[in-house]
């Protein structure tokens, strides 16, 4: 049996879920999202607590357990509190910048980096050129992050670039001056 497939998922106040075969509907603070589940997976609800199981033991199957539970699971946290990311612009003259639906960064190129944001992700620039990008979904939002620190990724002898916070960048010693 999968650890995380068989995990319950509690379900928070102010969150509703409702199953209808394999559509289910989630319903939170946040707002709401929808998702067709494969037909492998059934999902058994008591009280506040949702149950995914399996119909048979098939790879395919067991592979689509622990995923589909995630997948839910996700979605529940997400409606009911943002899933966050931040990213750290560092170099001299990089910075970010929100102007409207649209983040604007300049990285050192000799054109500005212009992104449009998604809409249902929300950008936040703060001090010390951090950005910090909320959303319910959480694959949306990772894959946003990934495509700005795409942009301009930190180069491995100064730093420099759009990095994960908390991102660990093993720097390269550069050029050792010619003995002589």
């Amino acid at each position: 049996m999968s650890r995380i497939g068989k995990a319950p998922i509690k379900v928070p106040q102010g969150v509703t879920v409702d199953i209808n075969g394999l559509d289910i509907k989630v319903k939170g603070p946040k707002g709401e999202r929808t998702r067709t589940f494969r037909p492998e997976i059934e999902f058994k609800r008591e009280d506040d607590v949702i149950y995914v199981l399996r119909r048979n033991e098939d790879r395919l199957t067991r592979g689509l357990h622990g995923l589909s539970r995630t997948l839910l699971a996700n979605m529940v946290t997400g409606l009911s509190e943002w899933f966050t990311r931040k990213l750290e612009v560092i170099g001299v003259g990089y910075r970010a910048v929100v102007e409207g639906k649209k983040l604007t960064m300049q990285l050192g190129y000799s054109h500005p980096v212009e992104i449009e944001i998604p809409k249902d992700i929300t950008v936040e620039v703060g001090k010390g050129n951090v950005i910090t990008i909320t959303g319910v979904d959480k694959q949306e939002l990772g894959d946003f992050a990934s495509f700005v620190r795409g942009k301009r990724p930190p180069e491995v002898y100064k730093g420099k670039g759009v990095k994960y916070e908390g991102e660990v960048i093993r720097k390269k010693a550069g050029k050792a001056a010619g003995a002589k």
